[in-house]
């Protein structure tokens, strides 16, 4: 059980690494073209806020996959389909339960949920960042243009 433990939080500390970096990708996106939610237009207001999403997202899917081959590596699947819709299962805490892993590995499982957990509460965090900086922009603007 140490063994795998340690397997999980080396796979935990490598979505953190990933979830970071995306997080500063997101952040970089924001600022260049933070610009757009100076402007009146709610709609570039949305489209500004919809590029950090785009991000924060394809990183939570980009760990889903790390996980999934994880499992692959383990030999506790065989497809890379099944691999990945399980890891989707435990990463969002849905625990449908109609796939389980081996004994030998079921304690990865609730790990990587306590993983998609922080990790989706991280990009949670960084999107309620970003739209409120973008509406109040967007809200400011619209005052100043006297709207």
């Amino acid at each position: 059980m140490l063994v795998n433990f340690m397997v999980g939080l080396g796979a935990m500390l490598v979505c953190l690494v990933v979830q970071a970096l995306l997080v500063a990708i997101a952040v970089q996106f924001y600022a260049r073209y933070q610009g757009r939610a100076r402007s009146a237009s709610f709609f570039s207001t949305l489209l500004l806020i919809s590029g950090v999403m785009v991000v924060m997202v394809m990183g939570n899917f980009l760990q889903i996959f790390i996980w999934a081959l994880l499992f692959l590596g383990l030999g506790e699947f065989d497809d890379i389909v099944v691999a990945v819709y399980h890891s989707a299962v435990n990463f969002a805490t849905l625990g449908y339960g109609d796939i389980v892993m081996s004994p030998a590995h079921r304690i990865l499982g609730p790990m990587q949920a306590i993983n998609g957990v922080l990790m989706i509460g991280v990009t949670t965090a960084v999107m309620m960042s970003a739209s409120q900086d973008a509406l109040r922009r967007t809200r400011n603007a619209r005052q100043q243009a006297g709207e």
